[in-house]
């Protein structure tokens, strides 16, 4: 047999957002668009002395013998995109997600590359933004000081089929990441308030134009923090871009009242009541996160005339009392014990065990705003309140009155809901859809594997509730 021909070459990994999305809106349009964009990249690609490799579906896999020109190629490629799509009507827009790797590679005789280098070059188009482009370390190092571009570390990433974790980089490409998103009109939230039954002043927001879409609340968020956050900000504005996102801090959290009597699940019910009311809603999409999943719920069953749709992340029907496990329950007291006493301190050492099961794998500057937020989000005596309530969640009578078409995501590894609990929640609502994500943080991170894949799921799932309340 020949000897297998090895080379060292710059690697790009291009694919379509929401390629399936545009597929089904029209697919004759989306056929005719990717073969004009194909044929842009392509002559992007042969100036900067490259080779389109392979091009199946709507995914293109380049070579170049230089790293400089790789990388300028591809900056260039997403402007000259941007700039096409300014053209186009929403329907017909294209983003492309951009991955570049330098890294050793089998050569068949008949151009085909194969090997790790490939592999990672796919990896670093998975974690790139929508418009954006995402590069190794084998990259940065050959390009940092020789191009008039910034690049944002994103940390060591442990990606499919990679034995070791990889350093990312983020390319800064101020014109494409600042350009909103189809859809995205008005980036500004306007917050307001409103009073609970019981007197409790609830702090909300509204951003962004299109379908009413509200965001359950959960403990630990802050309507002003979380905007710009690295934890929750991409999340937020993803939301806001297609929809009118409607979102709140839940009784004792954030900008609502800290002093109350009522932290329990029907007073978590009412505030979302409360919230839609006021907001004056007649029928929406809903979406929970965590303990605020199985508020969304109940809320579902109680309401199907108001509510469309129902996604659920991270999310359980049953609090750690009713799972049979009695060292999680242990582990949950300890825990509200420790936070009386702890909480509030100026030493973040106590709220890195909550950051931790909340991003295990997120960056150092990720863990240490989460650590800010837990301080500033609620009281200590507020916090150990809300273990003890969402331990005592118990929902399981109320799914099966669920009617909305339900999607529910949730993450192999979860470090603090198991994945079990994702899975009995989807079983127990009539017709959901079960999503597995790789990953172990319990909060959705931009810079994580998992980000795309939950966005395209979402982006499809609320699409088809805009179409049929439209």
């Amino acid at each position: 047999m020949a000897e297998a021909k090895r080379k060292l070459v710059t690697i790009l990994s291009a694919d379509v957002v929401g390629y399936s999305l545009l597929m089904a809106d029209d697919e004759a349009a989306t056929v005719e668009t990717l073969k004009e964009y194909r044929a842009a990249v392509g002559r992007v690609i042969d100036q900067h002395s490259g080779r389109i490799v392979n091009a199946p579906g709507d995914n293109i896999l380049a070579e170049f013998p230089s790293v400089v020109e790789g990388v300028q190629a591809a900056v260039e490629i997403q402007r000259n995109i941007e700039g096409r799509n300014a053209e186009l009507p929403n329907n017909r827009r294209m983003r492309f997600r951009l991955g570049i790797n330098l890294g050793d590679v089998i050569e068949e005789d008949d151009g085909t590359i194969y090997g790790d280098g490939v592999n990672i070059a796919a990896r670093m188009e998975a974690l790139a933004d929508e418009g954006g482009i995402c590069i190794s370390n084998t990259v940065y190092e050959s390009v940092e000081g020789k191009l008039d571009l910034g690049f944002d570390f994103m940390g060591e990433q442990l990606v499919k089929n990679i034995a070791k974790p990889v350093r990312v980089y983020r390319c800064r490409l101020a014109p494409i990441d600042t350009a909103p998103s189809p859809g995205a009109q008005d980036m500004h939230q306007d917050i307001r308030f409103c009073a609970a039954a019981d007197g409790v002043q609830i702090a909300y927001a509204v951003a962004g134009q299109g379908p009413p879409l509200v965001k359950t609340g959960n403990w630990m968020t802050h309507l002003e923090y979380d905007w710009s956050s690295p934890i929750w900000g991409h999340l937020l504005r993803e939301l806001a871009s297609h929809h009118q996102l409607i979102r709140y801090d839940t009784r004792g959290n954030g900008l609502s009242d800290w002093d109350i009597e009522d932290i329990s699940l029907e007073a978590f019910i009412a505030d979302l009541e409360t919230v839609v009311n006021a907001q004056g809603l007649d029928r929406f999409a809903l979406f929970g996160v965590s303990q605020g999943c199985a508020v969304s719920a109940v809320y579902a069953a109680r309401h199907p005339e108001r509510v469309s749709h129902l996604v659920l992340y991270g999310g359980f029907a049953i609090g750690s009392r009713y799972r049979g496990d009695p060292d999680a329950v242990a582990q949950s007291e300890a825990l509200a014990t420790l936070v009386r006493a702890n909480w509030g301190q100026d030493n973040p050492a106590y709220r890195q065990i909550f950051t931790s099961q909340f991003v295990p794998e997120g960056t150092s500057e990720q863990m240490n705003w989460f650590n800010e937020l837990e301080r500033i989000s609620t009281s200590p005596e507020n916090a150990a309140r809300f273990i003890a309530a969402i331990g005592d969640f118990d929902v399981r009578d109320q799914l099966a009155r669920v009617s909305a078409p339900t999607l529910v995501l949730h993450c192999r590894d979860d470090a603090l809901v198991p994945f079990e609990q994702g899975r009995k929640l989807a079983a127990m609502i009539p017709g959901a859809r079960f999503v597995a994500l790789e990953g172990r943080n319990h909060l959705i991170l931009e810079h994580e594997p998992a980000w795309p894949r939950f966005r395209e799921e979402v982006g499809s799932f609320l699409a088809e509730s805009d179409s049929t309340d439209a």
